[in-house]
């Protein structure tokens, strides 16, 4: 049995900076990406105001609140929010190590997208690392369940995504995507979808200390008459579940490592993607890890062949 995978690990070929604003906190911050070498894996370096650096690796045993985006650390003053955005951006693209160094505590929401951030990676180039790229390949099904809202994930020849969301707004409604999930389908299909909220609900964010930074330019707003407030409108008919799907991204790629199988959710978000996850990791029977083994008469890829141990451990702080 034969994977379309890319075999080697990667990471990008040059530094580049971006600058934004953070969607919860209002303030002004600033990233740059830097390469790494080979089993880093994705190192966020939270630089405080006095100098002193903070490193949390982009790993599922590092989450801290789920609330209202991703973040990463327990401690606020060395906590990392909001990197569901770039971690579905390098998923996608497949950046496995990079060092991410951030001055404030919340990665910028640009556009409320990934879409800048695949621009990103696209003008500094990805190169391949020569060390086999090792994949958690979903043996048996495991299911989360949250109220009403359920997720899980099943055995699949691939990377597929299914999401479904039901909201009680006539605009949203019940929409859902589905597909494998690749450099050019997160291109094309999801990685312009943007984050929303709605206007009714803008005075309990702000008093709870988020969405201080959340504008219409980085955000589609629905307005109390059911309808965008935004001149431009929707980028897709269904950018609403699109961008569930995007944060679903994301929020998987903290298992450390891409999966081979099928994410599927409904009426989910990142509190109940992240239990998902962390059920998965916690149950050694239900997955493997594995990597490519190549094929050297066609150059090609071979199978998928089980191995001891993943190159830096997704569940191991």
């Amino acid at each position: 049995m034969r994977y379309d995978l890319n075999e080697f690990q990667a990471t990008i070929a040059k530094s580049a900076r971006l600058s934004g604003v953070g969607v919860h906190s209002g303030s002004n911050t600033s990233i740059s990406l830097y390469p790494a070498e080979a089993n880093t894996g994705i190192v966020f370096k939270r630089i405080c105001e006095n100098g002193v650096v903070h490193s949390l690796r982009a790993v599922s045993s590092q989450v801290g609140s789920t609330d209202f985006c991703t973040l990463l650390g327990t401690a606020p003053d060395r906590s990392v929010a909001t990197v569901e955005h770039i971690m579905a951006a390098l998923y996608a693209m497949g950046v496995d190590n990079i060092l991410i160094e951030i001055e404030g505590g919340e990665v910028p929401i640009m556009d409320g997208s990934s879409a800048l951030f695949v621009e990103l990676l696209d003008a500094t180039g990805i190169v391949p690392l020569y060390e086999r790229r090792r994949y958690i390949r979903v043996k048996k099904t495991v299911r989360a369940e949250m109220g009403g809202s359920w997720a899980e994930f099943t055995p699949h020849e691939g990377t597929r995504f299914e999401i479904g969301i039901d909201f009680a707004s006539d605009l949203i409604g019940r929409q859902s995507w589905k597909g494998e999930v690749t450099a050019d389908s997160f291109r094309e299909e999801l990685s312009r979808a943007r984050t929303f909220g709605f206007m009714k609900d803008v005075e309990y964010l702000w008093a709870s200390g988020h969405a201080l930074g959340s504008s219409l330019e980085n955000s589609v707003v629905i307005g109390d008459d059911e309808n965008v407030i935004n001149i431009e409108g929707l980028r897709y008919e269904d950018e609403f579940v699109r961008h569930k799907t995007l944060d679903a991204v994301g929020d998987l790629a903290l298992a450390g490592a891409q999966f081979i199988g099928c994410y599927k959710s409904y009426r989910g978000g990142h509190k109940l993607n992240a239990m998902a996850l962390r059920k998965l990791l916690a149950q050694s029977d239900a997955y493997e890890i594995v990597e490519t083994k190549q094929n050297q008469r066609n150059g090609g890829y071979g199978e998928l062949i089980a191995v001891s141990a993943p190159v830096f451990s997704p569940w191991i702080a």
